[in-house]
């Protein structure tokens, strides 16, 4: 099925203007501090996109095949379709896709109650995520070869998604909060055994990217009061990431990332760190980006109908809310908006391919980045 999604994309840019950037700088001490003129406007989300938006969980969720299923098999009888193995979470090509397909379905229906399709998103989610289908996803995590599953990925947008629904205040909300939250505290445990393991930072622009995997962590951790969680995160992120200085982003990015692995570590170090720790950190860490200097190009994508290929996409709106993210807390860093703001305007419009190479995942992106756009 054609995706509404990435048409409708398109009308949600035609007010912004083409990609301009203007850069001028005056001296201050020996510092090149650079002005940028605010030339492109910063993406909203509003109703009509919304609209649009929810049609990817709305044809996701319940979309059984293809399936990436990530699985390890022990036995024939381990070897079972993707709705009995995953119940809950078989839709959207692989688990995690799934997952944040029902962040992104939450997400639209907690802020536009008057969203079109909300009924039928509503009764997919009520059809699927109920107490006895996530009994059957912890019964699949608790096996004894598959207890890594998606780390951490996965495990971080589970917790985005139970954050989310902890923080929907209906009564759906509340009830679907309830059914996730056993299978959230899992994750959230494993999280607590495994870090102290990991003796060295994953520095990939892909799923198992750590800092990535902790910065989701972390914002359930504090929203959950999760001492436990929250400190462990702390601790490594200092260990991992409190020496490294002048990250090479030029080399940036590798052919198949959609994270960026040195703003990655921007956005879990401004989590942990005390303002003037991280303002003494990323002066080193990336030099010139306390002057709103950043030196990046915007990801260019040959191929939309390749799953790994299409991932530039992702990288770019990736991009674009950590640093949306960092100047929501910083304000000294604001001018990084505009590169943020040009990121995600120019790739909004290429996501009109309806290939489910990026169908099935892109939309929960494009959101994430909308939602710290308007912070």
């Amino acid at each position: 099925m054609k995706y509404v999604l990435y048409s409708l994309l398109i009308l949600a840019l035609l007010s912004c203007k083409e990609n301009v950037d203007s850069e001028s700088s005056t001296e201050n001490n020996e510092t090149q501090i650079v002005v940028v003129e605010d030339q492109i406007p910063t993406p909203q989300l509003n109703l009509q996109q919304a609209n649009n938006l929810a049609q990817l969980p709305l044809h996701c969720i319940e979309t059984e095949y293809p399936n990436k299923m990530g699985h390890v098999t022990a036995s024939p009888e381990d070897q079972k379709r993707p709705r009995v193995q995953h119940p809950v979470f078989y839709g959207c090509f692989d688990w995690h896709s799934a997952v944040h397909g029902y962040w992104s379905a939450v997400t639209l229906l907690k802020q536009f109650p008057e969203l079109e399709t909300r009924e039928e998103l509503l009764l997919k989610i009520e059809r699927n995520l109920t107490a006895e289908n996530i009994n059957v996803e912890i019964a699949y995590l608790n096996t004894k070869d598959n207890k890594t599953f998606e780390r951490t990925y996965g495990w971080a947008w589970l917790l985005k998604l139970q954050q989310e629904l902890d923080t929907w205040q209906s009564k759906e909300g509340k009830e679907f909060a309830r059914i996730l939250q056993p299978l959230s505290d899992i994750i959230a445990q494993r999280y607590i055994e495994y870090l102290p393991k990991l003796n060295y930072a994953i520095r990939v622009g892909e799923h198992s990217n750590t800092a990535f995997g902790m910065a989701f962590a972390y914002d359930y951790a504090v929203h959950a009061q999760n001492a436990a969680l929250q400190s462990i995160i702390e601790t490594t992120a200092k260990e991992f990431y409190s020496k490294d200085t002048n990250c090479p982003i030029s080399w940036e990015p590798s052919g198949y990332d959609f994270l960026s692995p040195c703003l990655e570590e921007i956005d879990i170090m401004r989590r942990v760190l005390t303002a003037e720790e991280f303002h003494s950190w990323v002066k080193e860490f990336l030099p010139g980006i306390e002057n709103g200097k950043l030196d990046i190009e915007i990801g260019k994508v040959s191929d939309r109908r390749d799953g790994k290929l299409v991932h530039i996409d992702g990288l770019n709106l990736s991009r674009a809310w950590v640093l949306y993210g960092l100047a929501a807390q910083y304000p000294e860093y604001t001018n990084l908006t505009e590169i943020a703001d040009a990121h995600i305007t120019n790739t909004l419009p290429n996501l009109v391919a309806d290939d489910y190479a990026g169908g099935h995942w892109l939309g929960s992106f494009a959101i994430y980045a909308l939602q710290n756009a308007e912070n």
